[in-house]
């Protein structure tokens, strides 16, 4: 399922964020994983910007929340898009002090990919996946930059990246 697909709409992502996207493909590619990379030609501000472009349903889709813990480890939690990540929720999953939210700059650095772009996986850190993800068979995520998605199946995403389940939602 491993694929590339393109969406139409009114306007051309810049040129810059194909590195992100295909740094993502090169990932899926050789890791084998079955994923579907979608490029978007508009910026997905929101999870109802998202749903539209792709003609998908909002409760499809995920959010990554990165975190930064008091050593300065990444900490991702995955929620649905219409929930929230509660800070004081990944520090008792992981019994340590709640962590911070991570800076745009942090998440480029230590993720590799900017903000509204973020997968759930192809970087170091600790995943954190809420149990309400996991009614969900396929989500969408981020694709790498903020113009694209991944489609997945929740069991490869953890297949994948190893995530602790925990309710991680406020």
């Amino acid at each position: 399922m491993n694929e590339n697909k393109e969406y139409l709409a009114n306007s051309e992502p810049p040129q810059s964020t194909n590195e992100y996207d295909n740094k993502l493909i090169s990932y899926l590619r050789a890791n084998q994983i079955a994923a579907e990379h979608l490029r978007l030609h508009q910026l997905c501000h929101s999870v109802e910007d998202a749903a539209q472009a792709v003609q998908a349903d909002k409760a499809d889709f995920v959010k990554n929340v990165c975190m930064i813990d008091g050593e300065g480890h990444l900490l991702v939690a995955i929620v649905k898009g219409e929930d929230r990540a509660s800070t004081s929720r990944v520090g008792k999953a992981l019994l340590i002090p709640p962590p911070r939210l991570a800076l745009e700059q942090e998440m480029l650095q230590l993720a590799g990919y900017p903000a509204g772009g973020i997968p759930s996986f192809g970087f170091t850190a600790t995943f954190l996946i809420d149990p309400k993800v996991l009614e969900q068979e396929f989500v969408y995520t981020g694709g790498g930059s903020p113009y694209s998605l991944t489609r997945i199946s929740v069991q490869e995403m953890m297949r994948v990246n190893q995530a602790i389940v925990a309710r991680v939602r406020k």
